[in-house]
């Protein structure tokens, strides 16, 4: 699976301010690494689908997207309102519909990452269910 990484900019300076103020609809995930055992944090955005909670990886096999499959749980909010969540991957052919109401709710942020990797395999995506 293809991975996009962010540029020097985006990783140090923006990803931080994202996850403080919520741009975009943005808010922290929190996952346990697979080696280390230390917390990663990441922004990200998540969508909600016919009442179910979603996060979806724009950039493709990050290693957020790694260390959430080896975990299983993650923390996703910000300002002391974070929940805990089981994640489970979505196969590829149920990622349609999220990824329509992602690229919608995430816009012109995603857009480029999409035009470069438009397949849906491309894209994972986890269910989320409240821990």
């Amino acid at each position: 699976m293809p991975y996009l990484r962010p540029p020097l900019f985006v990783r140090n300076v923006f990803n931080p301010i994202a996850m403080r103020f919520g741009l975009g609809g943005s808010e922290a995930l929190e996952v346990t690494r697979r080696r280390s055992g230390g917390v990663q944090r990441v922004p990200v955005i998540p969508v909600t689908v016919e009442g179910v909670d979603y996060l979806v990886c724009p950039r493709g096999e990050t290693q957020w997207v790694r260390n959430l499959r080896a975990a299983g749980r993650c923390r996703v909010g910000r300002h002391g309102r974070e929940r805990d969540y089981t994640a489970v991957e979505v196969p590829v052919a149920e990622r349609g519909p999220i990824s329509v109401a992602y690229k919608a709710k995430a816009g012109r942020a995603v857009k480029s990452l999409y035009e470069r990797l438009p397949d849906d395999k491309d894209h994972p995506v986890f269910r989320l269910t409240p821990a």
